[in-house]
């Protein structure tokens, strides 16, 4: 299973900086996002996979061995908190630059100068 999610990890992280590469401001938003995904399921493997244990330790310290540690989890919750936010905030950042200047691609995108 985790070589399964390592793969899928990588395949997202190489879509992504792909994405990124290109000259389009709307496949720069899709590269973002999935590179956000791409941090989330490497927390999640690096976090450790148990198959149908709960993700809280029990009252018995001896079974607290045998539960998976609910960190990485926390931190991938908090990192689609903040992923959302600045995905949304590129999208409204991006939206603007393509009204000012009426074209998607970046090369068009030389000055910062707003002609409004």
């Amino acid at each position: 299973m985790e070589l399964v999610l390592s793969a899928v990890t990588g395949g997202l992280y190489a879509a992504g900086l792909f994405m990124m590469m290109r000259r389009s401001l709307f496949n720069m938003i899709l590269g973002l996002i999935l590179l956000g995904h791409a941090a989330n399921l490497l927390l999640f493997t690096l976090g450790g996979l148990e198959r149908g244990n709960p993700a809280f330790v029990a009252s018995d310290p001896a079974a607290a061995a045998s539960f998976p540690d609910p960190l990485p989890q926390a931190l991938i919750l908090t990192a689609i908190v903040i992923g959302f936010g600045v995905n949304a905030f590129a999208v409204v950042l991006i939206r603007r630059a393509h009204g000012a200047i009426g074209a998607d691609d970046l090369d068009e995108l030389k000055s910062t100068d707003c002609s409004d």
